[in-house]
């Protein structure tokens, strides 16, 4: 049964006849002189591209497509890092009724090899010699696999001079033939919750809550004067995927970097207003903020600064800001928080984080800083948005209101429903999967808890498949102390046990360098490996201090007696992690069965 409901109403007319590409064609008749997209060259130069110039590439790209035998409907793949080739070949893929299929650069061979099979790709990109050696590896597994290039070997150039032979009266039959209801991409889930599945997303789809989110947020989109917004995220993933269209369509410049190494320089560099991002990105700068401080005068004027940010935002949140935190507020923004503005670049007008739930402390934090952190929600199978907060009445806590034409709802049980022009047209090859997910009134069952209040504001409470049943019938969601355990600046991840055990407790693991970085500014020696710092009793007190502290959001029964400090972290490498930084639940639990069941629930004799 479907309880409350929070809808936002349409403000246009969907046209099922357009496609991504006609996404671009309007920002080339709006902007078309305006720089469209930015990255370094192979100097390390910022450069870029105009919307006209950035156009006629994917045209050119896409004839290229046509003259080695591309057809519509058929799957070529890219594995990549994030960079601007990846974006202009999607464009060009999809804009000629290929279907895009992204594969994350961190995927095994194996996992390359099942995508390549399931989506029954023709063609793949690869971005160097480390990434064609796993397709070399299984390519005598995947007979549909017809050809593969290599973007550092100038595949640009290539595929533009072949698209020499193919005519624009060719090309624009082929543009004209690709309507909203055509495929536009298989992306397969990051898997943190079991095997990743191919979800099928439409033209019509993308294009639908792209225009939604210019609507539901045209002080972002649409900013007067532009903007620019700096991708960092990888472009397999839906979220980053639907903001470079999102920042196509509205006015903003698309800059892309493509590594994280280079991220604070790239910040300075172009100055974006708007930074988005996962809550992982984000307890990164606070930590890193943190550590600069230090534990001298510095560290604690930081401290007092950063609980006058918290202090700051709730009574903002409350619509009472008393004169007197007024006065204090003022005092370290000089001192303080524009320094930790400055590090984003200076210009930033706001945050988006999404993809798990961020710490309600560190969203206060940064909006005292005068970045208002701006959670949102949404999944693979609603094209990524669904939800988010706006710009003005956001609640610090939830994840928004419903974007434009989409509608949440809580079933009996809790669980989350949403419906709308977004939702997936299903999984691929899996009907009896897409029937499990979308019920016969188009509700797509995410599989997130959460409630609606009065004014329509989504907040989740948990993952149904990661509910904690302790022995004492305790229902614990373990998501809120996780978020809260990795604020502290050694930890690197937190991952919650206790489902049928008589309490609940912990796995951490600790950043070595961030550890080291703290050992340091405490008058304490560094630790030479994981394990070695994981037994200092410096480093355990610490890490207890941030349990405390995530206790005091639960009740006694919901909070961690025990926890263990691993020697290892969580990696993509060791497939704990996802890449979109989840831990793999059960993958972890399965890994530490033996420690979890001997040293955290020993037996009592």
């Amino acid at each position: 049964m479907v309880g409350k409901i929070s809808s936002t109403p349409l403000s246009f007319t969907p046209d099922p006849s357009k496609s991504i590409y006609w996404l671009l064609t309007q920002r080339v008749d709006r902007t078309p002189q305006d720089r469209l997209i930015e990255y370094r060259d192979a100097d390390g130069t910022w450069t870029g591209q105009s919307a006209t110039e950035f156009l006629n590439l994917v045209r050119s790209l896409a004839k290229g497509l046509m003259a080695e035998g591309i057809k519509k409907g058929e799957s070529v793949a890219i594995l990549s890092n994030t960079r601007w080739e990846w974006t202009a070949l999607d464009c060009a893929i999809m804009s000629i009724g290929a279907v895009t299929v992204p594969i994350y650069q961190t995927n095994s061979a194996a996992q390359v090899k099942k995508i390549l099979l399931d989506s029954d790709v023709v063609s793949i990109f690869v971005e160097d010699e480390q990434q064609r050696g796993k397709v070399d590896e299984v390519s005598s597994s995947t007979p549909e696999l017809r050809s593969l290039a290599v973007i550092n070997e100038d595949v640009i150039g290539k595929l533009v001079r072949e698209g020499m032979a193919i005519s624009d009266e060719d090309l624009d039959k082929r543009l004209d033939d690709v309507h909203g209801d055509d495929l536009a991409t298989i992306v397969y889930t990051s898997g943190s919750t079991g095997e990743a599945k191919g979800v099928e997303l439409t033209h019509f789809n993308f294009v639908t809550i792209i225009i939604s989110g210019e609507k539901t947020m045209p002080k972002i989109g649409m900013r007067e004067g532009g903007g620019t917004y700096l991708c960092f995220l990888p472009l397999a993933h839906v979220f980053a995927r639907y903001m470079q269209f999102y920042a196509m369509a509205g006015t903003l410049t698309l800059a892309l970097s493509s590594s994280m190494k280079t991220i604070l320089d790239d910040f300075q560099a172009t100055h974006p207003t708007l930074v988005l991002g996962v809550p992982r990105v984000f307890e990164k700068i606070y930590n890193a903020a943190t550590q600069k401080a230090g534990t001298g005068v510095a560290g604690k004027m930081f401290a007092r600064a950063a609980r006058v940010a918290r202090q700051w935002s709730k009574a903002q949140q409350a619509g009472d800001i008393p004169a007197r935190l007024r006065i204090v507020h003022a005092f370290y923004d000089g001192l303080v928080y524009k320094q930790i503005r400055d590090v984003l670049g200076g210009h930033v007008d706001y945050i988006v984080s999404g993809g798990a739930p961020i710490d309600d402390k560190l969203a206060h934090f940064f909006n005292g800083c005068g970045l208002p952190l701006l959670a949102g929600y949404g999944m693979t199978e609603t094209c990524a948005p669904a939800a988010v907060n706006p710009v003005s009445g956001y609640k610090i806590g939830s994840v928004g209101t419903p974007m434009e034409g989409m509608s949440f709802a809580v079933a009996d049980d809790g669980e989350i429903l949403i419906k709308g022009p977004a939702i997936m047209r299903g999984y691929h090859k899996a009907p009896q999967t897409t029937a499990q997910a979308i019920d016969k009134d188009g509700w797509l069952h995410s599989g997130d808890l959460g409630t609606i209040d009065d004014d329509g504001f989504i907040y989740l409470t948990g993952r149904k498949k990661d509910i904690l049943i302790t022995a004492g019938g305790k229902n614990v969601s373990p998501a809120k102390l996780e978020a809260s355990v990795m604020t502290d600046p050694i930890v690197s991840q937190c991952l919650v046990v206790g489902d049928r055990k008589p309490f609940i407790a912990a796995l951490i693991t600790l950043d070595l360098s961030a550890t080291n970085a703290w050992l340091s500014a405490h008058g304490y020696s560094k630790a030479k490996s994981l394990n070695e710092a994981r037994h200092m009793p410096s480093v355990i007190a610490e890490v207890q201090k941030a349990v405390d502290t995530a206790n005091q959001l639960v009740s006694r029964a919901e909070s961690i007696r025990k926890f263990e400090i691993l020697d290892i972290d969580f990696t993509q490498k060791n497939g704990m992690l996802t890449p979109s930084l989840k831990a793999k639940r059960g993958v972890i639990t399965r890994e530490f069965a033996d420690l979890i069941d001997t040293k955290i629930y020993t037996p009592r004799k």
